[in-house]
């Protein structure tokens, strides 16, 4: 039953997961409670990052541990079809053709958007599957599926017929790349350099009269339609009602009265171009203003504009306006100006508030009932202030507009006659049948298509059959949590509590556990322009430093970015990265997945828990070696060893358990790191070989050994499985038949200690075996601060011991003989003459190790003079910091305590050793 001596995580993985899938393992089984989880639909065409691989390896954690609890567990699979990325991809390959998607025209768009589907949407789930995510690939979905296609529709059509889905010209969020609206979440706002023009608005037949108003953006003002003042402004009050002669257009426009002009800003007059900001928008509507539209989608100025300018770009015309109003003396200054700048996620240019017809869901009366979901505790956020996120957001939200100016995704369903009436339905027959239109009246389908997170926020139910009433629908929605970014709340997490309560009358899932962002070792963000990203895959498999290098400079256009990506990468990784495998990777991340808002990733972490595979895996071989081709039926007697791994393993699988109920996934990786590395393999197995190897003892005793070495390893295996899901069946596999009974580790009964059992016999197996191992440790201590070599027999004397420790001492000889190896045990009693020797405590007893013949005197006083002097030159370095007020002031609090703690640190360790020499000095 042996394994290969050295444990490959290549070799490992290797199969495992396609075995797991053939024999459909995955798919939700038994009569236990239903428990499901949808997965975050990743896009069709991406690939797997570091924040994704991070989060499927804690879904799976939690679902492979429930399917081994017994119940019926579904994780549901699908992929999205991201509506811009998609189209920006598709558009890419054509212009590399030298196309534009207007020249195939949209049908042909469409199938080539399929085809790039098609050749890419295997990526993703194959870095899945690597990645051992046991998600139900039976009944995965994909959201222009025919199915959830069709649920897209009925919620379109219901939402229009019960009034909460309208059509209006709105100001929106346009991309003048992508030539499309998108949302407040697509938009990102960061701090730039601008400037702030100051330009003079002479007063209608007063020329040399005017007011003074500031912008960032001297384009726009060519559709302002007022000047505003605070009503409260003396300065100003008089001209309120009169007009401005606006400049290079020609225009008479009002001042008027506001209370969102800030009267301390500036000159305190603001230009209000309703039709290209957001609060000049709402200033509008309030006295009525008309909204003249200035621009093209593509962003260049329209025909409303004057000659000179139409058709010029945006910054072509900004240029030109600024020369054009400084020619005619209308330019008071320019100044510097930091200034937010919002740019579209997926292009990253600057959008620009656009006036334009577009489909919007009203919001409030979906809104209502999904925030008392989450204050009536229906739904539950872990952490639970991550609930603010979500109540900010959705307690001042705005009607969603759903409207996409794109060709891929789901077309609106809505026709047109030639009035520019309004028609919804399935299908424009459905549509003409419901209407009773006549077959010459002519009907043409909207061009746009909805925003990919409209199909998105139906996914829990839409993926499980609705609208028709599925027995996956019944027996799996509400889902039972949901695993997700602070980022994705308001994008998705809200849209699917609103929906889910309006057509499943129930929320879309009970919790919802927020994580943090996973940052480099640095604690910087990962990101292609700072060249600090890695890819799990190249973690996994390994990736040379070449390949590497490669990887982070490609497609980055500017040489000094690339040559300083290069240069760190190649510091970094002079060598490239390890192949570490998927369980060592999965299991750094339950270690670092604290309640934290960023969550550091270090690969010396990564190489940490490989070691912790390897020496599961070792430990494994050593019950395999020390358990094969014996007996193990015949009769048996635990040792006290043998009963003191078992109430250890219990008290393990108590703590692993109610971290997996309260989702603290580091304190379970921590339970289990410490009791495989510390109890079983440092402790146990040490124990263990003493018994083992003894001729005194019983076969009883060895057989008793035998299976609870079996039996703990086999435990250890179905605990660990959802952490590190590869090397646990790998070995287990190799347990004995007559101790699996399932054919795979995956549907196992997971280990679910009874409650704790605190009785007089237990505790003194713990406290024998604790008061083992603390005379093991002093005297392995007293070894390594005497610089005496372990194979060294070493005299011990037990001193001031308790009754207890008599006995314990009487009982315990055998092993510690076995693993201590001493020259000889003493009792001695508190009235015999001590010799010189090294002290330990243990409770109230001293271990003593008599150092006169076991040390060369001088050769140990010459060793510790020399830590003397360092220690002496630390303290007079770190107390002159201290005692440096340009340090104690200047320097962060946290450093100063820090310095604090080493100087107390150094003067510790330098009274100790003194005390050491002192003791040598007498011998």
């Amino acid at each position: 039953m042996t394994l290969m001596e050295k444990y490959d995580p290549k070799t490992v993985e290797g199969t495992w997961y396609a075995r797991w899938e053939a024999a459909g393992y995955f798919a939700p089984q038994g009569d236990g409670t239903a428990f499901s989880i949808a997965i975050p639909p990743p896009n069709v065409t991406g690939t797997l990052h570091m924040g994704h691989a991070f989060q499927h390896s804690l879904v799976d954690s939690i679902i492979r541990r429930r399917r081994m609890l017994g119940d019926k567990t579904l994780w549901q699979m699908g992929t999205d079809h991201a509506g811009i990325s998609t189209q920006l991809i598709v558009s890419e390959q054509l212009a590399r053709e030298k196309l534009k998607p207007m020249d195939i025209g949209r049908d042909a768009f469409i199938d080539r958007a399929w085809q790039w589907k098609s050749e890419s949407e295997g990526t993703i789930s194959t870095q899945l599957r690597r990645m051992g995510a046991s998600l139900n690939w039976e009944t995965e979905r994909f959201t222009l599926d025919e199915g959830l296609s069709r649920a897209v529709l009925e919620v379109f059509i219901r939402l229009y017929r019960d009034g909460l889905i309208y059509r209006g010209k709105r100001l929106v969020n346009w991309d003048p790349i992508l030539e499309t609206s998108i949302s407040d979440l697509e938009v990102i706002a960061e701090e730039e350099s601008g400037h702030l023009w100051h330009f003079r608005y002479p007063l209608e037949k007063e020329p040399d009269q005017y007011l003074v108003v500031a912008t960032t953006r001297p384009e726009t003002m060519l559709g302002d339609t007022a000047v505003a003042v605070h009503p409260d402004d003396k300065r100003y009050q008089h001209l309120i009602g009169k007009n401005i002669m606006l400049p290079l257009v020609n225009r008479v426009i009002p001042i008027i009265a506001d209370h969102y002009v800030d009267q301390d800003f500036g000159s305190g007059c603001v230009k209000i171009t309703p039709a290209h900001d957001f609060n000049d928008y709402e200033v509008g509507q309030r006295h009525q203003l008309p909204m003249i539209n200035i621009m093209n989608t593509d962003a260049s100025l329209n025909n409303h504009t004057p000659e000179p300018y139409a058709g010029m770009d945006r910054y072509e015309a900004r240029k030109a306006i600024i020369e054009s109003m400084q020619d005619l003396n209308l330019l008071e200054k320019t100044e510097d100006h930091k200034m937010m700048v919002p740019r579209g996620e997926k292009s990253g240019v600057p959008v620009e508030p656009l006036l334009s017809d577009q489909w919007f869901v009203k919001i409030e009366p979906l809104a209502k009932p999904a925030i008392e979901a989450v204050e009536s505790g229906k739904i539950e956020f872990i952490p639970k202030q991550a609930e603010n996120i979500y109540f900010a957001w959705m307690r001042d939200i705005r009607d969603w507009c759903i409207s996409r100016q794109q060709w891929w995704g789901h077309r609106i369903p809505a026709w047109y006659d030639t009035d520019g009436n309004i028609f919804v339905g399935t299908d424009e027959q459905a549509v003409r049948e419901s209407a009773g239109l006549a077959p010459e009246v002519e009907l043409s389908q909207d061009e746009d298509v909805l925003d990919t997170w409209f199909s998105s926020a139906l996914w829990t139910f839409s993926t499980l059959g609705w609208p028709d009433q599925t027995k996956d629908l019944d027996t799996f929605h509400s889902t039972d949590i949901m695993v997700t970014g602070h980022d994705i709340i308001s994008f998705w997490v809200s849209r699917m509590i609103m929906m889910s309560l309006r057509f499943m009358e129930e929320v879309p899932f009970k919790k919802v556990y927020i994580h943090g962002l996973v940052v480099d070792s640095e604690g910087q963000k990962m990101s292609k322009s700072k060249g600090n990203g890695l890819d799990p895959m190249d973690i996994i498999d390994g990736i040379s430093a070449e390949q590497l290098v490669s990887k982070r400079t490609n497609n980055l256009l500017q040489q000094r970015v690339r040559e300083k990506i290069e240069k760190s990468t190649r510091k970094e990784f002079p060598e490239g990265i390890d192949a570490y495998g998927t369980d060592a990777l999965r299991f750094t991340f339950y270690a670092i997945a604290t309640r934290t808002q960023s969550m550091r990733f270090d690969l010396k972490r990564v190489e940490g828990y490989r070691n912790f595979c390897n020496k599961l895996w070792n430990a494994a071989n050593f019950v395999f070696m020390n358990t094969d081709d014996h007996d193990l039926s015949g009769a048996r007697h635990d040792s006290i060893a043998d009963q003191w791994i078992q109430i250890t393993f219990d008290k393990t699988s108590r703590a692993v358990n109610l971290a997996m109920d309260t989702y603290r996934f580091d304190l379970a990786a921590k339970a289990i790191y410490e009791f495989i590395w510390d109890e079983f393999c440092d402790w146990y197995i040490e124990l263990c070989k003493a018994t083992l190897l003894s001729d005194r003892t019983s076969a009883e005793q060895k057989t008793g050994t035998r299976v609870q070495l079996l039996t703990t390893l086999e435990q250890i295996l179905r605990l660990t499985h959802p952490f590190m899901p590869f090397i646990t069946e790998g070995i287990w596999q190799k347990i004995p038949a007559q101790m699996r009974q399932h054919q795979t580790i995956m549907l196992a009964p997971y280990p679910v200690a009874g409650p704790k059992e605190d009785t007089p016999p237990s505790r003194q197996v713990t406290d024998d075996i604790d008061w083992l191992k603390q005379v093991i440790g002093a005297v392995r201590n007293t070894r390594g601060e005497m610089d005496i070599s372990p194979a060294r027999p070493i005299p011990l004397i037990f001193y001031k011991g308790s009754a207890e420790d008599r006995r314990r001492l009487d009982s315990y000889t055998e092993l510690l003989t076995a693993i201590a190896r001493p020259e000889s045990l003493t009792w001695l009693n508190s009235e015999d003459t001590l010799p010189i020797a090294n002290t330990q405590l243990i409770g109230e007893m001293q271990l003593l190790v008599p150092l006169e013949n076991l040390i060369d005197k001088n050769a140990e006083l010459q060793r510790l003079a020399k830590k003397l002097d360092r220690l002496a030159d630390e303290i007079k370095r770190s107390s002159g910091k201290l005692a440096n007020q340009n340090f104690t002031n200047k320097a962060p609090a946290d450093v100063v305590e820090k310095e604090k703690l080493k100087l107390a640190d150094f003067e510790q360790a330098l009274n100790e050793l003194t005390l050491q020499r002192n003791k040598i000095n007498d011998l």
